[in-house]
């Protein structure tokens, strides 16, 4: 299970390439200190609003990063979305792993201000994303989170799908939600699934205690880790953390 947790947590083999790029987006690029190259993709607004935002997109581990900026697209047309492919995750280069995905997170976020130059920028993370997302807000100013299927610590996700083998120890990829959003003043919004196969409701709620400007949380009824983004409650939802998140004032 050492060896082979890499393969597990981060199954770049098993994710789908990229398609063409839809006619309006853009790709982006972004070098690292170590060398290695990140391939983003922008998606401009259709009809920008008055104060420009920008959606800054974190995805799951089998998500490819042009589905997740045409996906947000879709929820989201009147804003700008920027996404990148993890290090490691095809066209990206490198390897990857918690501590590269997190140090690449502000440089990510550093390169799609610029780009953009927003009046207010939104983070949104899905799974493992969702980890990233809330590491990044300790890091850069976000104006708000939304968190879909979120958990405290990856590592405490691994420990609850295996729990009869010694997970601290051995854990090389932990992320860490739950620590950089105690004592936020960041508005987060908190989407999970009632029927959770992967991330346990014991993870979700373990992060729920420790965000102290919480200011949506919604549960989708019999919707599971991968099955939910299809569901229109969830599209629903989703319209509603933003609205929220924009307000800074729990509903």
């Amino acid at each position: 299970m050492f060896e082979f947790q890499s393969q597990l947590i981060f199954p770049v083999h098993a994710v789908p390439p990229a398609g063409p790029l839809p006619t309006s987006a853009e790709p982006l690029s972004v070098r690292t200190p170590d060398g290695q190259k990140l391939a983003g993709v922008h998606i401009p607004a259709n009809k920008p609003d008055a104060t420009r935002t920008l959606i800054i997109g974190f995805g799951g581990n089998a998500w490819n990063a042009q589905d997740v900026a045409e996906y947000l697209h879709e929820l989201y047309p009147e804003h700008d979305v920027i996404t990148f492919h993890y290090r490691g995750y095809a066209p990206s280069t490198g390897e990857p792993s918690g501590v590269g995905l997190i140090v690449d997170a502000p440089l990510v976020y550093d390169a799609a201000v610029e780009h953009v130059k927003p009046a207010r920028v939104i983070g949104v993370g899905f799974s493992i994303g969702t980890g990233i997302a809330a590491q990044l807000s300790s890091q850069r100013r976000l104006d708000g989170l939304i968190l879909v299927t979120p958990f405290d610590s990856l590592k405490a996700v691994a420990q609850s799908m295996y729990p009869w083998l010694p997970i601290g120890p051995l854990f090389a990829h932990d992320i860490d939600a739950a620590a950089p959003l105690n004592g936020s003043k960041v508005p987060v919004a908190l989407v999970a699934a009632q029927r959770d196969e992967i991330v346990p409701a014991t993870r979700t709620e373990a992060l729920r205690k420790v965000v102290p400007n919480l200011v949506f949380d919604r549960t989708i009824p019999r919707a599971g880790h991968n099955d939910i983004y299809a569901r229109s409650d969830f599209q629903e939802a989703m319209h509603e953390a933003l609205a929220t998140v924009f307000r800074g004032v729990r509903a």
